[in-house]
């Protein structure tokens, strides 16, 4: 009998792996399809995130930098790490086809060389800063340029 049931435990753990969750099956699962405005690893975002208390439900936003992306199709999240009163750093992993996420708002470049910003965790006051990405006109209208097709080609 326990044996059995050792067996079972083996079969189902093997079956719920055998699940892969794809962006069509999250979107048949009842997700809405989000779109998300195109960021990478440096840029300072606005996440809005509904938060429940309760009955009532409210957005709270939690805008700080990016500093990784973890693209892993349907389980891709991605890092914010923003400072907090009295300098304490607090960082948030949020997936990218949460239900729970209302918006992200794009706030500003970021100049960055690296894919992963951990660096940054060792960092203390103006130092811990990711400097601005400075963008002439050309390279803002190829950026919208961009986001444009992107928009087209996901509807």
């Amino acid at each position: 009998m326990n044996g059995e049931f050792i067996f079972l435990i083996k079969i189902n753990r093997i079956a719920m792996k055998a699940k892969k969750y794809t962006k069509e099956t999250i979107r048949e699962l009842g997700l809405p399809k989000q779109d998300i405005t195109p960021f990478s690893v440096g840029d300072t975002v606005a996440v809005s995130q509904r938060i429940k208390e309760g009955d009532k439900e409210r957005l709270q936003i939690f805008e700080g930098d990016v500093i990784a992306i973890h693209n892993n199709g349907a389980s891709g999240t991605f890092t914010i790490r923003k400072i907090a009163s009295n300098s304490i750093a607090v960082e948030r992993i949020f997936p990218f086809h949460s239900p729970k996420i209302e918006s992200i708002r794009f706030v500003r470049h970021g100049d960055t060389r690296r894919a992963k910003l951990y660096y940054m965790r060792d960092r203390i006051g103006k130092a811990a800063r990711v400097k601005e990405k400075v963008m002439s006109k050309k390279d803002i209208a190829h950026e919208a340029q961009v986001r444009r097709d992107s928009g087209s080609e996901s509807k």
